[in-house]
């Protein structure tokens, strides 16, 4: 079996553009390796989300959605790692783990691809390429996005194009 394929599209390139402005993180750097405190148990990890703050979204935004995209992983649709929805406009930094919480505050998780409702972190193939986790925060221009943790990370992508203000990312990088 064979891992060699062509390399995924930046998922964000492929959708309107909008502003961005700044997220940063005491834990991952834009195109550096992450450490394997964020990699999933089943990768000898200890599944820990990264600390994430952020600043200058538009004065226009009333709430956030935070996720974790993997366009790298072999499955043709990618991965979902994090889907964090509804964080309040007040809220603009997750300390290292807050991913492991269902929800923060009125915020929810919907499940990710490893089918919990919480951060999974990074578990690509042994021996294949480094994988890209595209951290973004969503500036959402609603309070609350009409969606219940049972949505799926797709519908909440597809209510995201409507309603996006503004999307701050990094993509740092986790190999095996």
């Amino acid at each position: 079996m064979t891992l060699e394929r062509p390399l995924a599209p930046d998922p964000y390139d492929l959708l309107p553009p909008v502003p961005s402005f700044t997220l940063t993180s005491e834990d991952v750097q834009d195109g550096q390796p992450m450490a394997a405190r964020h990699a999933h148990g089943s990768a000898g990890g200890e599944n820990l989300s990264p600390h994430l703050t952020w600043s200058g979204f538009p004065a226009e935004t009333r709430s956030f959605v935070v996720t974790c995209f993997d366009p790298d992983a072999p499955t043709g649709s990618g991965f979902w790692h994090w889907v964090l929805v509804n964080l309040p406009v007040s809220v603009t930094e997750l300390p290292r783990g807050a991913g492991s919480q269902s929800t923060i505050g009125e915020a929810f998780c919907v499940r990710n691809d490893y089918g919990d409702r919480a951060y999974g972190g990074s578990a690509p193939p042994p021996g294949d390429r480094p994988h890209r986790y595209v951290f973004a925060v969503h500036a959402v221009d609603v309070e609350r996005l009409d969606l219940n943790p049972d949505h799926s990370p797709a519908v909440v992508g597809f209510n995201l194009a409507f309603h996006t203000l503004a999307r701050a990312t990094l993509r740092p990088t986790y190999q095996r």
